[in-house]
């Protein structure tokens, strides 16, 4: 998987080799592409010319070629479910995308050093997603093989960096009924050893893409007769850093790329921005988007111009639930080469499992977004992001007990609240 990196719905050799590892583990049933969400309800999907070097690429590679027709337009990821009757149904979500990152080559990266460094040029699993996916096909090969009563649906989710595939997964079939989700994930500054048993506060977000149209005119002869795109682009920059803040927490506002102009001397008849939006709350992200958008429609026409502005994909606040929170704390404990259990912890970052998160909470059931540590030399989303690999086998432990200790003990019993790192240290005596 690290090898064969893949970014948002063009993951057509990685969604092949997943459903290739599915059918030899044998599920009840396995759903690709369009059958296991509605292609309408994607977001953030690439123009069309964007997907055929991929599909080409997996051709070449030896993807199964009517896996690949299923998967036309960018229509990847996989859920696989194994159904034993009576008991809780449970879903795991994996996500299985890659960055457009070039891959470090240098000496001391292992996976330079071992051969397995990314063999695609400029796209690179720079935040774990390889784990990801391995620990959701271990975990399916050992419930498959155990006397596991209930429903397992693993989600396999495509585009979660641009978060655009957890809103189609959540809104399908197979996310219905569930009375328990788990999503996880590896690292996050997290040392080899520690578990985070369910994560709270993620910011919710919008990714946001403005073009602006103005009027292109010389530079030289007649600066008067055009709009510049690119003076107003740069206005609405400057003006989006200086959104207000809001009273109900905390915001965020960045523009991430922008671009404008042909030449030196022609005044720029067109500018394009990405920008995101986050808050504390979904509420306070639609406000930030609110205010980005007005800001640079504002922008525009004071410079004469024409905004178009989208948001191109978006997603949710979801607070993991204290009951599993408890649970997951009281597994990991347990888990040979766990040391240390935090039961809560902010992300501080988005993430659009809450998607899911929030359509089984919605629907009367428990879900926890838990993170397995690993040792990682550099941060996640950069060339030498590496991992631990002892956190491969953590992460299936933790997650197989978890699965196994919520079939005994479904329904689980309501908590208050999982106790934060202070008062623990509190409890045990500690500052």
């Amino acid at each position: 998987m690290h090898r064969h990196p893949e970014p948002a719905w063009r993951e057509f050799y990685t969604t092949a080799r997943i459903v290739e590892e599915i059918r030899a583990i044998g599920v009840d049933e396995l759903a690709v592409g369009p059958d296991a969400y509605d292609p309408a309800d994607r977001m953030a999907v690439p123009e069309d010319y964007r997907f055929a070097s991929w599909d080409e690429r997996a051709r070449e590679r030896g993807a199964d070629p009517d896996l690949l027709d299923r998967m036309a337009g960018g229509n990847t990821g996989a859920v696989a479910v194994i159904d034993r009757g009576e008991g809780p149904a449970i879903g795991l979500r994996v996500d299985i995308d890659a960055l457009f990152i070039e891959e470090s080559d240098e000496t001391g990266h292992d996976p330079a050093d071992e051969g397995f460094r990314s063999e695609i040029d400029g796209a690179m699993h720079a935040c774990g997603h390889d784990v990801h996916m391995t620990w959701g096909l271990a975990v399916l090969e050992a419930i498959k093989e155990s006397d596991f009563s209930g429903r397992l649906v693993v989600f396999f989710q495509p585009a979660e960096e641009t978060s655009g595939g957890g809103c189609p997964m959540a809104k399908s079939d197979f996310a219905a009924d569930l009375d328990y989700l788990l999503a996880a994930h590896v690292g996050l500054d997290h040392p080899t050893g520690e578990v985070i048993a369910g994560i709270e506060k993620p910011l919710a977000m919008a990714h946001i893409d403005a073009t602006i149209h103005g009027t292109s005119a010389h530079a030289g002869k007649a600066p008067n007769e055009g709009d510049n795109a690119m003076h107003a682009m740069g206005t609405a920059i400057v003006n989006a850093y200086g959104i207000p803040r809001h009273a109900d927490g905390m915001t965020r506002v960045n523009i991430g790329y922008a671009e404008a102009g042909s030449a030196s001397n022609v005044i720029a008849e067109e500018a394009h921005m990405e920008t995101e939006a986050r808050g504390e709350t979904t509420e306070l992200m639609e406000y930030m988007t609110d205010e980005l958008e007005r800001t640079v429609k504002s922008a525009a026409t004071m410079h004469g111009c024409r905004a178009d502005v989208e948001v191109v994909s978006k997603s949710p606040r979801a607070d993991s639930d204290p009951e599993l929170q408890a649970l997951v704390s009281e597994v990991a404990n347990g888990v040979r080469g766990i040391d240390r259990v935090v039961p809560a912890a902010d992300f501080g970052a988005s993430e659009d499992a809450t998607f899911l998160m929030e359509r089984v909470q919605r629907d009367g059931g428990l879900a926890t977004y838990l993170i397995v540590g690993t040792d990682h030399p550099t941060s996640h989303h950069t060339p030498t992001f590496d991992v631990d690999e002892d956190s491969l086998e953590h992460g299936v432990d933790v997650l197989v007990e978890t699965i196994r200790e919520l079939e005994h003990q479904h329904p689980v019993p309501h908590v208050d609240g999982p106790a934060s790192v202070d008062e623990r240290a509190d409890a045990e005596g500690g500052g």
